[in-house]
């Protein structure tokens, strides 16, 4: 994908930006084939009966850096120039895009800065260190993050590796959407409805990019914590819309203000809707994962999966399909969430 793709936040002719967009995902499922993990899509006869439908589950915590971050983040990097990566990478993020940039970075000997909020989980910030990021944690209430990766950029020579504004970022994500397609295509399963975790909105418009090329008829939402639904009533207003400043959430994944420059015309464009889940319908969920599946997921990875059990989309007797973003969490916040 060459940097003037008609993918960029400038660029308002929405159909040119899904034509390029499609290519571009294509082609990113080509670049990483070798670098990612193809993940499972499976049925779970206890969870379909608890949402009354059948649900196709695809969990992307077993990816590389436990989420589907990873997925992005090596087709980003794989197009920087030599001279790029002589420079070095910054980014920002609250935890799984760290843990994939400093994992992909130092596959690739380049040197990465990671900008953490002080608040973000302790498992998040020792595991981008572990991964070998430089971690500069800062204030989420005094400090902006985009101010400071501009200022080490500019002094450094650093590439700036947004979590979701990015086109070569969200090209990566959508790899995951054309891998449910063809796999519910291989299971003889038609989806009805897909649903991904949402924060500024990477995720759900690279696959939903890639739904809309390969099953047309299935309808995609995002799924955002209750307080954090920036996209979801962005969607019905029509314009980006900003969350109320002391929000919080167990969903530490999926705090952003607002939705992205370059991903909320995307989903505007492609998707069907949003919703939102409460802190108790993300425990549930949890523990019903936990229960039924021995998988751990964080509370934001699994956001798609309250929305079905609470009702929040219309999935009675459908086909639907549900990824479960990351697994990264505290264990002391998990053991929490699951009343252990």
């Amino acid at each position: 994908m060459s940097s003037n793709s008609a993918l960029s936040p400038a660029n308002s002719d929405i159909k040119q930006v899904f034509a390029a967009t499609i290519a571009d995902v294509e082609a990113a499922a080509d670049r990483i084939a070798g670098q990612i993990i193809r993940t499972p899509l499976f049925e779970n006869a206890a969870i379909s009966a608890a949402c009354g439908a059948r649900i196709l589950i695809k969990p992307e915590m077993l990816q590389h850096t436990g989420s589907f971050k990873f997925r992005g983040a090596s087709n980003r990097v794989a197009l920087m120039s030599a001279a790029e990566r002589a420079g070095g990478i910054v980014a920002w993020s609250s935890g799984n895009h760290a843990l994939a940039i400093s994992a992909v970075a130092a596959r690739h000997g380049i040197k990465a800065t990671i900008l953490m909020p002080s608040d973000a989980p302790r498992a998040k910030i020792e595991g981008a260190e572990r991964l070998g990021g430089t971690v500069r944690l800062y204030d989420r209430a005094t400090e902006v993050r985009e101010e400071i990766g501009a200022e080490i950029a500019a002094r450094t020579g650093a590439v700036i590796i947004p979590p979701y504004d990015d086109p070569h970022v969200i090209a990566g994500q959508g790899t995951v959407g054309l891998e449910l397609a063809e796999q519910a295509a291989a299971l003889g399963a038609q989806l009805d409805m897909a649903l991904f975790a949402c924060s500024g909105g990477g995720l759900v418009a690279g696959a939903a990019t890639a739904l809309k090329a390969r099953s047309p008829a299935t309808l995609v939402y995002s799924a955002e914590p209750a307080g954090f639904d920036d996209t979801a009533r962005s969607l019905a207003s029509g314009k980006p819309e900003r969350n109320a400043p002391g929000a919080t959430t167990l969903c530490d994944a999926l705090m952003v203000p607002t939705p992205g420059l370059l991903t909320f015309p995307i989903n505007r464009a492609l998707l069907a809707g949003g919703v939102a889940v409460t802190d108790d319908e993300v425990k549930a969920a949890m523990r019903l994962v936990y229960e039924t599946l021995k998988l751990v997921v964080e509370p934001g990875g699994v956001t798609p999966l309250a929305a079905v059990l609470a009702g929040k989309v219309d999935a009675k007797g459908k086909t639907v399909g549900v990824m479960l973003s990351g697994g990264n969490v505290d264990p002391g916040t998990y053991a929490a969430c699951i009343g252990a």
